[in-house]
């Protein structure tokens, strides 16, 4: 494809895009196919001579798009939002078409610096203390492929750090805690690192009101495992956990870490719930106070790592600008080498929505989901399970004593557990999410439980 031919199918694949979303809200939510589809309308190997790129994208609009669950779609409402915007989409496109490593500052010096100022941005859009700042040199932000990366990365600082502060402790001795509500990267983390990994049951207190680590909980645990000759080394709390919202007290968490226990790691993932940050009203919520005071590092989709830890750095990838400390080289800041220039994606959407755009899409998910809670709240039917969270909802059918009951819903909705009770989560997230998406939801699902129910004998 010379410059011209992909001028031309530019236009033709940006059209295609425009006509995917204008159609979006009539597609079915999920893929209407079945595993294998595709090696059924794929040839078994590639082509030997290249095809035109006309019968290209018709092969894509034929084959790829049904194959997709559409997680922009209006009436998308399970695991967490993935919005896409068309700011990125662009941004996507410019950043791939000069393709670079960005491993140093010098083998792309926009792709640092943009990355450290929009990191910058993010921090004072949250609230952050200036210690996040990447300009104060005492901390900063880097963009990890995925929040299980940051926790990961995290981990490992945490790890590099204890074992510099207590040489004399074996890794065999080392613990990771998370909690029964912490994402399973906490225990993936445990796996590829070979370190135990210690689950603090929270359970209880999340069905009751949404709590889930405290201080107290925290500190007699670290004084069993010292017993044991264990070492706890890091914590993982979270603002807004994956299974019900549920939301550790990272102020009384901190407190108790640095009176009693100061060389574990705070660890705040809040890759979900952080951005509510940006909102005041909420930061109380979204426990800023605690974070600014005592986290070690933070994700909300964006990490925010206080040390180098990852700096092993090979002679012909050192520079003079990385060695006399003038610039980041972020290849010291995640597990892998190469990066993409996706600070571009969010330098492009924070200045075309501005920090009141970003406010105005949060405050309007969280009220969509108040809406929904409020049908919940006046069924006879159903039931919360936990307070909700933010744009979460965690509900269940009654009798509540039959877990089987909410199995059989969970054919239909997304399943969740707290404890052992089986619910079902709805949260709200896509940009085109209307009332009349929730209200249209809420008559299915009310639908589905009233059949349920009815199937089951309890009508």
């Amino acid at each position: 494809m010379d410059v011209e031919q992909f001028r031309k199918a530019g236009y033709d694949a940006i059209d295609r895009i425009c006509d995917y979303y204008y159609s979006l809200r009539e597609k079915p939510v999920v893929a209407q196919v079945q595993p294998g589809y595709l090696r059924q309308l794929i040839p078994e190997s590639a082509p030997q001579k290249g095809h035109d790129w006309a019968s290209i994208i018709d092969d894509y609009q034929k084959a790829i798009i049904p194959g997709l669950t559409h997680w922009q779609h209006p009436s998308f409402f399970a695991y967490f939002p993935t919005p896409s915007t068309f700011e990125g989409t662009l941004a996507e496109l410019l950043s791939s078409s000069t393709s670079n490593p960005g491993f140093n500052w010098f083998s792309s010096p926009a792709c640092t610096e943009l990355e450290a100022i929009v990191m910058d941005w993010a921090a004072k859009m949250f609230g952050l203390h200036d210690s996040f700042l990447n300009i104060n040199e005492t901390g900063g932000g880097v963009i990890q492929t995925t929040a299980s990366d940051s926790g990961l990365t995290a981990i490992v600082a945490a790890r590099s750090r204890y074992q510099r502060e207590n040489p004399g402790v074996s890794l065999e001795s080392l613990v990771i805690y998370v909690t029964t509500q912490t994402h399973s990267f906490g225990k993936k983390a445990g796996m590829i690192l070979g370190l135990d990994v210690r689950m603090l049951d929270v359970d209880e207190t999340v069905m009751k009101d949404n709590t889930g680590l405290t201080g107290e909980r925290l500190r007699d645990a670290v004084r069993e495992d010292h017993v044991r000759g264990r070492h706890p080394f890091v914590l993982v709390a979270t603002v807004g956990t994956t299974s019900s919202g549920a939301i550790d007290r990272v102020e009384d968490i901190g407190a108790a870490i640095k009176d009693n226990f100061p060389s574990i790691w705070l660890h705040v993932d809040a890759a979900w719930a952080g951005v509510t940050l940006a909102c005041p009203e909420y930061r109380e919520a979204a426990q800023l106070q605690g974070i600014n005071e005592y986290a070690d590092s933070l994700c909300i989709n964006f990490h925010k790592q206080l040390i180098d830890a990852l700096d092993i750095t090979p002679e012909f990838l050192r520079t003079k600008e990385g060695d006399a400390g003038t610039v980041i080289d972020y290849k010291n800041w995640h597990l892998g080498l190469g990066r993409r220039f996706r600070s571009l994606k969010l330098w492009f959407v924070l200045r075309s929505f501005g920090i009141e755009g970003f406010q105005a899409n949060i405050r309007k998910c969280i009220s969509l989901n108040n809406s929904f809670v409020e049908h919940i709240r006046a069924c006879s039917i159903f039931e919360l399970v936990t307070p909700p969270s933010f744009a979460l909802s965690v509900f269940r059918l009654i009798p509540k004593s039959l877990n089987a009951l909410n199995r059989t819903f969970y054919e239909i909705f997304g399943l969740t557990t707290v404890g052992k009770v089986f619910c079902i989560r709805l949260v709200v997230g896509a940009s085109r999410t209307e009332q009349s998406d929730i209200d249209n939801a809420w008559n299915i699902i009310k639908g589905v439980g009233n059949s349920t129910l009815a199937k089951l004998g309890y009508a």
